[in-house]
C-alpha cells in the first residue's frame, strides 16, 4: 500500500511518520479530503477543534472500512476550552463529534500562559484513563516546556510545531530530544511559500521530485513526523511518494542553509487567549 515509516513515541505508541493535517479545510471539504487521503494509504489524520471540521473527518474515518486499530487520530484543545474541567468537556465534544471511542494523540493547541499547566493536568487524568492513548503540546517553545515539566507527571510524547527550512527552532528541538519528545511539523511546506527558492528548485530537478517532496524528504530524514495538507487527491499521492528516493549529505546541508526565522503562522510567545 505504502511504506510510510512508524516511529514509536516515549510511551511506546506508534505513528506513522508521515500523516494528514487539515488546517483550513472546510467542514464541506472535509469528507472527502480525509476519505481520498485514506483510500491512497495515509493512516495518520490530525484535525482539531478550532478547524470545525471534527465531525466530517470523523465520519471518514468511520466510513472509511478500515479497522480503527489501523489508523492514528489527534485533534488538540483550543485556547478558550483551556483550564482544567474546560479541557475535560472540550475532549468529550471533540471525542463526540468525531466519533470516536478513543484519541490516539490529544494535544494542547497553543501555550495560554496562566492556563497551560491546568490543561496539562486535564491531559494527564485522559491519559491516566485510558481516554487517550498519547498526549502532548503543539506550538510549545523551550521555556513553556521547562515550565511545564515543574508540575507535570506524565511528559508531553509529541511537540507539535511550525517547522520548515526556513524556520527551525534549534533549541527547542534540542530540548524535545533530550527529553524524549518527538517533534512534529505543521506547516511543512511553510504554506506553499518557498516553492520557488532555488535550493528547492535545484534538488527537485536533480531528484526528479517537487519542491515540495524535496522538503518533505528533509523532515523525513532530519527524523520528524511531518503533516502535509492538501485537499487534491493528486497532491496527496505525491506528498506520500517521498519514499523512494534520499537527500544525500550535500543536499541536506543545502536545504539547512535556508534556515531564516520566517514564520508563516503565530508567534507562540504571542498567544494569550
Amino acid at each position: 500500500m505504502n511504506d510510510i515509516p512508524v516511529k514509536e513515541l516515549a510511551n511506546g505508541v506508534k505513528i506513522p511518520q508521515l500523516g494528514l493535517g487539515v488546517y483550513k479545510v472546510s467542514s464541506e471539504q472535509a469528507y472527502e479530503t480525509v476519505s481520498n487521503a485514506l483510500k491512497i494509504g495515509y493512516r495518520h489524520i490530525d484535525t482539531a477543534s478550532y478547524y470545525q471540521n471534527e465531525e466530517e473527518v470523523g465520519r471518514a474515518i468511520r466510513e472509511s472500512g478500515i479497522p480503527r486499530e489501523e489508523l492514528f487520530v489527534t485533534t488538540k484543545v483550543w485556547n478558550d476550552e483551556q483550564g482544567y474541567d474546560r479541557t475535560l468537556r472540550a475532549f468529550e465534544q471533540s471525542k463526540e463529534r468525531l466519533g470516536l471511542d478513543y484519541i490516539d494523540l490529544y494535544l494542547i493547541h497553543w501555550p495560554v500562559t496562566d492556563r497551560f499547566p491546568e490543561t496539562w493536568r486535564a491531559l494527564e487524568k485522559l491519559d491516566t484513563d485510558g481516554e487517550v492513548r498519547a498526549v502532548g503540546v503543539s506550538n510549545f517553545l523551550k521555556h513553556h516546556l521547562k515550565t511545564l515539566m515543574e508540575t507535570a507527571i506524565i511528559k508531553p510524547v509529541v511537540n507539535q510545531i511550525e517547522l520548515h527550512p526556513k524556520l527551525v527552532e534549534k533549541s527547542t528541538i534540542a530540548y524535545c530530544k533530550e527529553q524524549g519528545i518527538e517533534i512534529e511539523s505543521w506547516s511543512p511546506l511553510g504554506r506553499a511559500k518557498y516553492l520557488d527558492d532555488p535550493v528547492l528548485v535545484e534538488l527537485a530537478s536533480k531528484h526528479d521530485k517537487s519542491p515540495a517532496q524535496i522538503m518533505i524528504r528533509w523532515h523525513i530524514q532530519n527524523d520528524y513526523i511531518v503533516i502535509p495538507k492538501s485537499t487534491k487527491k493528486v497532491r496527496q499521492q505525491e506528498n506520500l511518494a517521498v519514499f523512494d528516493f534520499s537527500l544525500d549529505k550535500k543536499d541536506l546541508e543545502k536545504l539547512n542553509q535556508m534556515e531564516a526565522g520566517e514564520r508563516v503562522g503565530s508567534h507562540p510567545d504571542h498567544i494569550t487567549r
